[in-house]
């Protein structure tokens, strides 16, 4: 087994860390846990459990820094370090706080082109209701009071390196194949892959595109009626919406997708889906029908949504 267990923290570059500081607390319904003199900021929603799951830098430029996965026990950080290595990929391993809050990290770059960390312990704080005799929801909060991240989707430069990203993925780290989208002579490219290390369709998504970035990352919520209210929430506060709700074909999730203030597109990612497992079989869409998939009620392209979205970070 490779040990990882779930999507941990999300590091980003915002243009107005005050405007993002309200947006993310007033609007999503999050709470920050920690602030550096720097003016960094970490961020936790009410059903997470661990110190943080969102980092918002201050900047002069909106992108994406890196992504990290939680593992399950820290010895599991020295077992992927050698599988890593073993598969051509360098890494380095961060002490023990070099990641506030964290312990060990170990960091390398995936064929996708993105900064991937791994971990196994962060600063516990609980969820906002507690573990005993639990509320189902907090009373107390704000605007959409999303549950936790949920998934990340990055861009790869072109299918060549979705599909180099998916192989690594699966056989390294051994993330299951839930669906894809296959392209060129006889379906023989992957164009779009979705990865599932939980039970959920995703935990993490490649798509192809000209530039390596993000192109989104989603907030759970619980289902149909909690996306109406989240775009209740978003009209209020005149966020800037991308898709107004809609259904995926793949993942059938319920979703909007919408913008924060400094461009970076999120998601509100509604309902299980389906219960996704290792033996399940993978779920192939089609050239032809790629926006079906994508927007199951209209089937209709939308250009911008595929080639508008937040560049990585130049090293």
């Amino acid at each position: 087994m490779s040990g990882v267990m779930r999507i941990g923290h999300l590091d980003l570059n915002v243009l107005d860390i005050k405007a993002s500081r309200n947006y993310y607390v007033n609007i999503m319904g999050m709470d920050v846990t920690r602030e550096d003199s720097d003016g960094t900021i970490y961020l936790k929603c009410w059903d997470e459990w661990d110190k943080y799951s969102l980092i918002l830098r201050p900047s002069d430029e909106a992108t994406f820094n890196r992504v990290a996965y939680k593992v399950e026990k820290d010895s599991d950080i020295d077992d992927l370090k050698a599988k890593i290595e073993a598969y051509g990929i360098s890494t380095e391993i961060l002490p023990e706080g070099a990641i506030p809050e964290c312990g060990r990290v170990l960091k390398f770059d995936a064929p996708s082109g993105h900064e991937f960390n791994l971990y196994a312990k962060k600063t516990f704080v609980g969820k906002d209701v507690g573990s005993t005799n639990p509320r189902p929801w907090p009373f107390e909060g704000r605007g959409i009071k999303v549950h936790w991240i949920d998934h990340v989707l990055l861009m790869c430069q072109g299918p060549e390196k979705v599909m180099e990203a998916t192989k690594f993925f699966q056989e390294v780290l051994e993330f299951n194949l839930a669906e894809q989208v296959c392209v060129g002579p006889n379906g023989s490219l992957q164009a779009a892959t979705w990865l599932a290390r939980t039970s959920t369709p995703h935990d993490l998504a490649f798509v192809a595109g000209p530039e390596v970035g993000m192109h989104h990352f989603a907030f759970f919520l619980d289902g149909w009626n909690d996306i109406l209210r989240a775009a209740d929430v978003m009209g209020m506060h005149n966020v800037k919406i991308d898709v107004t709700p809609q259904r995926h074909g793949i993942t059938r999730g319920e979703t909007i997708y919408f913008f924060d203030p400094s461009g970076h597109r999120l998601e509100t990612f509604a309902g299980l889906g389906y219960l996704m497992q290792p033996d399940m079989p993978t779920v192939t869409w089609t050239e032809e029908e790629l926006w079906r998939g994508i927007f199951y009620h209209t089937g209709q392209e939308n250009g911008a949504f595929t080639t508008a979205y937040t560049l990585s970070a130049y090293k």
